[in-house]
């Protein structure tokens, strides 16, 4: 075992090399936050082995010796925060306070797993297996290296949960500190946050913790709007404030009499909540109503019966207030699937704002905000056994499923394990009355996935509430469903588009992987046999030449069509490849169409391109001059003034430009982040970009005339699309129009809306 320091290999964020620092300085400050940790520790219930993780930290202050990180601290301040997270924050005890000590050791310095499995025992050592980043090819050599590390992440979690509780403490420092990074680094790890680490924050019901990962991540890749939202929501809440006052005294004064302890919060949204429900419901900041919630938080005074006085609050409340008839949630009876459990209404307030309020015991509470993860099972001196516990075993069961069965691309791995950890829950019932959960949106064919492989495979419908239905029927919560199966039915390609959980993806892309390789080795063996009927050898030249002919991707493509009897190899096709010229292959990369509308250019003789060298320190910027030399994704079609990032494409030798919200760009900062780059704008009004809004609204006598006057006459705006249907008295179409940027089609967009019965008016790309 080495027994001095090595030299550190970088980290995320990364390590800076050694710098001249005043080394009393330091050592005050590690011995400080180390203390923090111990005290934070003692006060904890676990049994105290503070000596064990006295010698972690020893251990790793003199591995991490010498080296800083991007801010100018020791990098030993970065394992202690982490392990004050995963203590202070989470409750994990003393295994898990070593391992976050110890977690980037293996991967910065020349010490190895069995080192520390030696010096701390197999369950440390294996947790910091689980931790340490690999570079190897699981999913071969294309692979991103951040999808390889999460696939072993959830490997090792499948054993032992305390894993990704370390790693989500780990992130959530890592963007703590995410000042110190350059712009494109951020964005590649804010966005990877948000993609996988907060959803799995509330997958394991870490409330506190997914809302601040979100918050920081939406400060790093939007900081303008962060800023403005934050600043939006300073303005507004003294006003807010004194609605809750208002609200909650007489509920107070009855819970008083009835001599509850208790304490009720004010929750007022969050700002990336805010910014993701004016995303999605395309609203301004005044017109999200849902801005204030109130949280009741009590003792019970029967601890047999915390679910009846949660009951007995929430008849207090509703004989105050009227309840909203659809806004009732018991999470009391069915717990959703994170281990939440509480009630929730929505209630009129005097002043005609509907407030939703949350009704938990101090118990539940602590769940909600920590999650039912740090409780389960290494809690020393008790062991939960509770419904909360069965159902993150079924979901680690689950991971241990599709890990079994991994995707071939990175990508489709991580979505995979990503598509349910959001969702919300509905509770669907079999025949003898068992209840199960499922994600809300599920179909019958995700319900008969979820009860066996076999079953999924051969599902050709079910009955719903004694009603037979199709295997597309979306379920919803409380149905009864008899799944209906036959020997004959098999999985098809067709059924991808009713399969929404990811277990029921999963296996049908995994059975269609099977039926197209046998597909392409019967297709091989008819085109190898075609060759030598026409005394022609099997080149990649004349292969190339066939798939051009036949319009096929590549050679798998083609021996795939062939055996499905898709296409027939004929003596025509032996005569045309032989003739025809070969391409030049230049036309790849025309998959990112710019949408800048100019003139078409000369096709110029293809060359051999160099691979585009790039220097990720320094900005992109995008001016009238450089912008014909990127490539814009035509999924969000930036225009000027939105917050964007460039991602090096090498299949294409391209610079693509994204937002920095886009879906494509998300995935990206995921699965290959090392190619994100900051970008920005610099443009002038010469430059045209096609922008597409969307309009619904009254019809009307002269609505479309009011509408052409304002783009024409008032704009001057040239319209090149305009899509316009009406049912029943509304009209919904869509106009795609020519703006210099963003400033000008807010503006635009503005002044539509003051058109007498145009109801909504929003920008969809």
């Amino acid at each position: 075992m080495p027994m001095t320091a090595p030299a550190a290999k970088g980290n995320e964020p990364a390590a800076s090399a050694t710098q001249p620092h005043d080394g009393t300085d330091d050592e005050v400050m590690v011995q400080e936050a180390f203390q923090r940790l111990i005290d934070t520790y003692n006060a904890s219930p676990h049994r105290k082995k503070t000596d064990l993780i006295q010698k972690a930290f020893n251990f790793a202050k003199q591995a991490h010796k010498g080296v800083r990180r991007l801010s100018g601290e020791p990098y030993i301040m970065h394992p202690i925060a982490v392990a004050q997270i995963a203590c202070g924050e989470i409750g994990l005890g003393s295994t898990s306070i070593c391992a976050a000590l110890l977690h980037d050791v293996v991967e910065d310095t020349d010490y190895t797993v069995e080192d520390i499995a030696n010096l701390f025992g197999p369950k440390i050592a294996q947790i910091v297996d689980g931790l340490t980043k690999i570079s190897g090819g699981i999913f071969g050599d294309k692979a991103s290296a951040q999808a390889e590390s999460f696939k072993k992440l959830l490997l090792t979690m499948s054993d032992d949960i305390r894993v990704i509780l370390i790693k989500i403490s780990d992130r959530l420092h890592n963007m703590r500190t995410l000042g110190s990074q350059l712009p494109g680094k951020q964005y590649k790890i804010a966005g990877e946050t948000l993609y996988i680490y907060a959803p799995l924050a509330h997958r394991l019901g870490l409330n506190l913790i997914k809302e601040e990962l979100e918050d920081l991540s939406f400060r790093y890749e939007h900081p303008e709007a962060h800023d403005r939202l934050c600043q939006q929501l300073s303005e507004i809440e003294p006003q807010l404030q004194q609605a809750f006052q208002e609200f909650i005294r007489p509920i107070r004064d009855k819970l008083d009499k009835m001599n509850y302890k208790y304490s009720v919060k004010a929750r007022i949204k969050r700002p990336y909540s805010c910014w993701l429900k004016m995303q999605n419901k395309h609203v301004a900041f005044e017109e999200i109503y849902d801005l204030l919630a109130a949280r009741i938080v009590f003792t019970p005074n029967d601890p047999e019966n915390e679910e009846g006085e949660c009951f007995q609050i929430y008849n207090v409340c509703t004989r105050i207030y009227r309840p909203h008839p659809d806004r009732f949630r018991d999470w009391l009876s069915q717990p959703k699937a994170n281990g939440y459990r509480a009630l929730h209404t929505t209630l009129m307030s005097r002043q005609g704002r509907w407030i939703e309020v949350q009704i938990r015991s101090q118990k539940m509470d602590e769940m909600a905000e920590r999650g039912f993860a740090a409780h389960w099972k290494y809690k020393e001196g008790e062991k939960d056994t509770s419904a909360s516990e069965s159902e993150l075993d079924k979901w680690l069961m689950t991971i241990k499923e599709l890990l079994d069965d991994p995707q071939p691309s990175a990508m489709d791995f991580l979505d995979t394990i990503k598509l349910n950890l959001y969702a919300s829950e509905i509770f669907v019932v079999t025949p003898k009355g068992e209840f199960k959960t499922m994600p809300s949106g599920s179909t019958v064919l995700d319900f008969a996935f979820s009860i066996h492989s076999m079953v999924g495979s051969h599902c050709i419908g079910a009955k719903v509430n004694h009603q037979l239905v199709p295997m597309s029927h979306v379920l919803n919560s409380g149905d009864q469903v008899e799944i209906l199966t036959s020997n004959s039915a098999h999985i098809d390609a067709s059924w991808l588009q009713y399969a929404t959980t990811a277990k029921a993806k999963n296996k049908i892309e995994s059975s269609l992987r099977r039926q197209r390789r046998e597909l392409q080795k019967r297709g091989e063996d008819i085109m190898t046999d075609w060759f030598a009927a026409h005394d022609l050898e099997p080149t990649s030249l004349l292969i190339d030449r066939l798939c051009l002919l036949h319009e096929q991707d590549d050679r798998e493509s083609l021996c795939a069509a062939i055996g499905g009897a898709k296409l027939t190899l004929t003596d025509a096709d032996a005569d045309a490849i032989q003739r025809q010229p070969a391409s030049n292959g230049n036309g790849r990369w025309r998959r990112y169409l710019p949408f800048l509308r100019r003139k078409p250019k000369a096709e110029a003789e293809p060359v051999k391109e160099e691979p585009l060298k790039v220097d990720r320190k320094k900005t992109i910027i995008l001016n009238d001059d450089s912008i014909p030399n990127y490539v814009f994704c035509t999924e969000c079609r930036p225009i000027p003034g939105d917050d964007v990032l460039g991602y090096l494409d090498t299949n294409i030798n391209r610079i693509v430009i994204h937002k920095r919200e886009c879906p494509q760009a998300d995935r990206l900062k995921t699965s290959d982040g090392n190619h994100i780059l900051a970008a920005n704008w610099d443009t002038g009004k010469s430059l045209e970009f096609t922008a597409t809004i969307h309009i619904e609204g009254i019809d009307r006598v002269g609505i479309l005339r009011a509408l052409t006057d304002v783009l024409t006459e008032q704009f001057n705006i040239n319209v090149h699309r305009l899509n316009i249907d009406t049912n029943d008295g509304i009209f919904r179409g869509n106009i795609e129009l020519s703006v210099h940027d963003a400033e000008d089609l807010s503006v635009i967009i503005k002044n539509l809306k003051r058109i007498n019965g145009l109801e909504e008016v929003t920008r969809i790309s």
